[in-house]
């Protein structure tokens, strides 16, 4: 059951996020690009033109309720990763990479306690947790999941930290490879909640079993 449960609260987690972005980046009058906004863009308090890291008008409206969303958001990657223990194996890489999702939990938590224009210190350590921890959470979780999953999960899980961690380093660096500064943060920032979505809807898919965790 504990199992479960954090395989809904992942679910759950990513699936309101995504439906709130779309509420509120429909919500702006001039339009929102994926491309040119950065995501913590849909969560800043006040309208203004930002110069950092590429110029852009920001005027987001709803941004109380996308700052709600990332907070949800953080705090049920954090029980997910606390509560699916059998899908993980017993050692060190598990625990560190449970660690480390839960850190990027946390990340999402201060994004949106912290919006990027009133404390932009504490937003940016919420970003490097979860650009930065979390993608080099889910390269651990590849070894570190049970060897009863699919092994094409186990090593997808991996490929997608590594591309995540490379999309990182291009974002900061400010090469787009024409993707656009949005465009590129997602690629940096969406891979462990779409692997949240993937392994919380094979956990609450698969028939009841025990424990899967394996030395």
């Amino acid at each position: 059951m504990r199992e479960r449960i954090g395989c809904a609260a992942w679910i759950a987690g990513v699936g309101q996020f995504f439906v709130v972005h779309g509420i509120v980046e429909s919500a702006w009058v001039r339009p929102y690009s994926w491309a040119h906004n950065n995501i913590s863009d849909l969560g800043n308090a006040l309208c203004a033109l930002q110069s950092e890291p590429e110029p852009r008008f920001i005027c987001s409206p709803e941004h109380s309720l996308m700052n709600g969303s990332f907070v949800v958001l953080g705090a049920l990657l954090a029980v997910g990763a606390v509560l699916t223990g059998p899908l993980w194996r017993r050692g060190a890489a598990a625990v560190t990479a449970r660690v480390l999702v839960a850190g990027a939990g946390l990340g999402f938590v201060l994004a949106g306690l912290a919006p990027a224009d009133t404390d932009e210190n504490l937003h940016v350590l919420g970003a490097l947790l979860i650009m930065g921890l979390g993608n080099i959470g889910l390269v651990a979780a590849g070894g570190g999941l049970a060897r009863e999953l699919p092994g094409a999960l186990r090593r997808a899980t991996s490929a997608l930290g590594l591309v995540a961690l490379t999309a990182f380093g291009l974002f900061l660096s400010r090469h787009y490879l024409g993707l656009g500064m949005g465009g590129m943060e997602r690629v940096a920032a969406l891979p462990v909640l779409l692997w949240a979505l993937a392994a919380g809807a094979y956990g609450l898919g698969r028939r009841p079993a025990r424990a899967l965790t394996s030395a």
